[in-house]
């Protein structure tokens, strides 16, 4: 059983911002395969399988910086291992577009992963870090990662995001290992 969470903020207010980027690519992978989000008090969910592989997609509905209240709840519902859990997150460290797989570590300075961190009293869990560029002067960080992507970013981001839809299967069907295997095979051919 695996479980993949999209960070993000509920409400259309958010809808297409930078911050949003969890549940941008939740949402493309749900419609890819015909999944319906249910809403729980605190996180929007759905099951599914591909292959002998049953997952859940998870959006907490907590705002981001309460991430952890909302997975913590999933997982005391739900027996799933930590390694069997992929996170998705924005990150203003990496340009725009850029994607970079990480099996455990800090959070970075990410509030929805510190928040993740702090409630399950651990850091070993896998992450989807998907770049949002960081063109924002000094204390502009909280108006540029809450700010709506363009048309144009959205054209520019969008292999991207289809590649993150497909490192989420990978990661459904064999793991971590599976996926960054699969990552960095395709990533070398896409360099070239």
């Amino acid at each position: 059983m695996y479980l993949i969470v999209g960070l993000g903020n509920p409400g259309k207010k958010y809808e297409w911002t930078r911050h949003n980027i969890g549940f941008i690519i939740l949402d493309k992978f749900a419609s890819k395969n015909n999944l319906h989000f249910k809403k729980k008090e605190n996180y929007h969910y759905v099951e599914g399988s591909i292959g002998s592989s049953t997952f859940f997609l998870v959006k907490p509905t907590t705002y981001m910086n309460l991430s952890g209240i909302a997975v913590s709840e999933f997982l005391s519902k739900n027996n799933i291992n930590l390694e069997n859990m992929l996170i998705i997150v924005d990150d203003v460290n990496l340009e725009l577009g850029k994607i970079r797989l990480r099996k455990s570590g800090s959070d970075g300075g990410h509030n929805g992963l510190k928040s993740i961190i702090y409630h399950l009293e651990s850091n070993q869990f896998p992450r989807l870090r998907f770049g949002i560029g960081n063109k924002f002067g000094e204390g502009e960080l909280a108006d540029y990662v809450l700010s709506k992507f363009s048309a144009e970013e959205l054209s520019y981001i969008n292999n991207s995001l289809e590649f993150s839809v497909e490192l989420i299967e990978y990661f459904i069907q064999g793991g971590y290992k599976l996926m960054s295997d699969f990552f960095s095979r395709t990533n070398a051919q896409r360099k070239n």
